[in-house]
C-alpha cells in the first residue's frame, strides 16, 4: 500500500501541470549543496535533488511514514545515489545544525500543528544564508479534496508565520496553478 501511495504522490510531483522542472530550477540548487526535503512522500523531489547535489552534496528525505521513507531508500539505490539520509520523524526534527542551504516544504505545511514553532526550529538546521522554501496548496473548491480535508493555508498565513518566526521574504512565485510558492531567508538576531 505504500508503495502504491508513493507512487501516487511521485506522479503527481512530477506532472507537468505542476511544473516540477520550473520548481527545481527557480530553487537554484547547486552541486555541493545539502537541502532537506520535509514531507518528502514517495521521493520525487529528493531524488531529483540528489542528481543536483552529487555526490559532493547532501539530501535529507525526512518523513513520518517509515515506508515512503525505504521506498526512497530502494528507489536511490536503483539509481546508484549515496547521497541520501533518510530521517524518520517521530515527535522532533532532528538534522546536523548550521548544515542545510535549503529546507524545502511542499504540501505539507497543512499538516504541522504549531508552524511557527516550527519554523523556528528549522532556523538552527539553516547555513547562515539558508533558506526556507514553501509550496502550499491554495483553498479548493468545496467538493475538491483539499476543499473537503482542509489541505491548504492560505500564503497570507504562511506569511505572517513566516514573519512571527524570524523570517524575511525573499520571493514570490505565481507560476503554480493550484499552490502559493514563496522562499524565506533567516534574518539576523540584530533585525528582530
Amino acid at each position: 500500500m505504500a508503495n502504491f501511495r508513493a507512487e501516487l504522490f511521485n506522479k503527481k510531483a512530477s506532472h507537468p501541470k505542476n511544473k516540477p522542472d520550473q520548481i527545481i530550477k527557480t530553487i537554484g540548487l547547486k552541486r555541493g549543496q545539502s537541502i532537506a526535503d520535509i514531507g518528502a512522500g514517495g521521493g520525487y523531489f529528493s531524488l531529483r535533488f540528489a542528481e543536483i547535489v552529487g555526490d559532493e552534496g547532501k539530501v535529507y528525505a525526512v518523513d513520518t511514514n517509515p515506508e515512503f521513507l525505504q521506498v526512497i531508500k530502494s528507489s536511490a539505490k536503483k539509481k546508484g545515489l549515496n547521497n541520501i539520509v533518510t530521517i524518520l520523524i517521530k515527535d522532533t526534527l532532528d538534522l546536523p545544525e548550521n548544515s542545510l542551504d535549503f529546507v524545502f516544504m511542499r504540501n505539507v505545511t497543512h499538516h504541522i500543528l504549531n508552524r511557527i514553532d516550527h519554523f523556528k526550529n528549522l532556523k538552527r538546521f539553516l547555513k547562515a544564508d539558508g533558506k526556507v522554501i514553501i509550496i502550499e496548496y491554495k483553498k479548493g473548491k468545496f467538493f475538491t479534496f483539499r476543499g473537503l480535508f482542509g489541505h491548504d493555508v492560505p500564503k497570507e498565513t504562511i506569511m505572517r508565520e513566516m514573519k512571527e518566526a524570524g523570517y524575511t521574504l525573499e520571493k514570490d512565485f505565481d507560476f503554480l496553478a493550484e499552490q502559493h510558492f514563496t522562499i524565506y531567508s533567516k534574518r539576523s538576531e540584530s533585525d528582530s
